[in-house]
């Protein structure tokens, strides 16, 4: 059967997809319909058809699923941010725990049928947990707008209120448009303009202290707009500047500058607090990051005759968590300045700039012999290289934190020859969206 573009067609969802959309069959062919919830009957107009699958969307729900709600925010379509949040938020946590197990079942890592696969873990208000913003900015009419950009184009969808932002951080940016605005700062345009491109504001939960980063083309003048900016907010303690002038799809360029302000800020998680440099990666959800730091420290089950391996260390917030639990600690990250952050927040443990791929080998060869590993990968996964490293040295311990589920599956194909999974561990760090974060407990075989 061979669907056309623009035909209508009736169609039963049989699940939602890894990207959360409805996923049914017409006639042989795998049809996916965004907006759409297992157990629907939608009628819907093919908009893309593909070798292997086709694209629809929703013309008329027929049968509606009881757990269908009615989403809180009025750009939920236009942003496509949050990519689920019309169901309701008992199924989200029900979904994402079938994320992990439809992953599981395309890669097949060896004895997956019987992984335990634990019930994901929610949040209590599911709202506003976001602490840290990247938005796009761009010069409409006379005006700077701030935004995301609508799936799969360039077309700035302008964000003044996000229901799962945090609210300080929506209000610094919402001033900040208007800074620019007034200022009369150059805007970034891919086609004419050099200028700023995107602005990222991150707030501390422990403290409330804001940092800020403009990501811009050229360096610019910001003195006045800093000034005006600080006076209305005094909890921002960090204003940097990053030079990206390269026409790329990544966010920030090499050079990262302060202008204003503290090198870093103080953040919290569990019983231990922690600096944040304006480039150092952490994680979005800082009220479930305590979930999933706790879950990752239980999954490893470390003790004092443990040395560890912080792969992709970050500031070495989740080393940190294991300070005092065993014998040493080792981490790498490819940021100079989470490195130094590293160093800081984890005093008695050795961290190194560069790739765990090259890091790793490097200490093994001095005889550095790990019991325990810990990698927290980014959406990519884990390097072919690294694998081949981890399934050589074998860690009698490995706990694998996951942002992505089927990099996960697909790495525990190569890890699971070695490794034993014991279990996987849920964790929702972004609720509304089709995105969930794992802990998997592997204990060598």
């Amino acid at each position: 059967m061979t669907l056309k573009i623009k035909q209508k067609i009736p169609l039963n969802i049989k699940k939602i997809g890894i990207n959360g959309e409805g996923v049914g069959n017409f006639k042989g062919m795998t049809v996916f319909v965004p907006g759409a919830l297992k157990g629907e009957s939608v009628y819907a107009e093919i908009i893309n058809v593909e070798p292997n699958y086709a694209t629809a969307k929703v013309l008329k729900i027929n049968k509606k699923s009881p757990h269908r709600v009615i989403p809180v925010c009025d750009i939920y379509k236009q942003c496509g941010g949050c990519q689920i949040m019309h169901l309701a938020y008992p199924q989200q946590l029900k979904f994402k725990q079938d994320l992990l197990k439809q992953a599981l079942q395309k890669f097949k890592p060896d004895g997956y049928e019987s992984y335990e696969v634990r019930q994901t873990i929610g949040m209590k208000k599911p709202e506003h947990y976001r602490a840290k913003l990247q938005f796009q900015t761009r010069l409409l009419g006379e005006k700077v707008r701030a935004g995301l950009f609508a799936e799969n184009s360039h077309r700035l969808v302008e964000i003044k209120q996000c229901y799962v932002q945090d609210e300080t951080t929506q209000a610094v940016i919402n001033e900040i448009t208007e800074l620019l605005t007034m200022h009369r700062i150059p805007i970034y345009n891919e086609r004419q303009f050099d200028g700023i491109r995107t602005v990222m504001v991150r707030r501390s939960r422990k403290t409330g202290d804001v940092q800020l980063i403009f990501i811009s083309s050229i360096s610019v003048e910001l003195t006045h707009l800093i000034k005006s900016l600080t006076e209305k907010f005094p909890e921002i303690k960090t204003v940097a500047i990053n030079i990206h002038s390269k026409k790329t799809s990544e966010i920030y360029g090499e050079t990262t500058e302060i202008l204003w302000g503290d090198r870093a800020i103080l953040e919290g998680v569990l019983d231990y607090s922690f600096e944040l440099s304006p480039r150092a990666f952490y994680q979005l959800n800082p009220e479930q990051t305590e979930i999933l730091y706790r879950e990752a420290v239980k999954a490893m089950g470390a003790t004092l005759e443990d040395d560890l391996i912080d792969a992709y260390s970050g500031t070495g917030t989740i080393g940190r968590a294991f300070l005092g639990k065993v014998r040493s600690i080792r981490g790498m990250d490819v940021i100079a300045e989470a490195i130094a952050d590293a160093k800081v927040n984890v005093p008695d443990g050795i961290y190194e700039v560069g790739t765990a791929e090259t890091v790793i080998p490097k200490w093994l060869a001095d005889g550095y012999q790990p019991t325990a590993l810990i990698v927290d990968p980014p959406r990519t996964g884990l390097d072919a290289k690294l694998l081949e490293t981890i399934v050589a040295a074998k860690p009698e311990k490995m706990v694998y934190v996951s942002c992505n589920v089927s990099t996960l599956a697909r790495d525990l194909v190569r890890l699971s020859e070695v490794y034993a999974v014991k279990y996987i561990q849920s964790v929702d760090m972004f609720p509304h969206t089709a995105r969930t974060e794992a802990v998997v407990k592997l204990v060598r075989k």
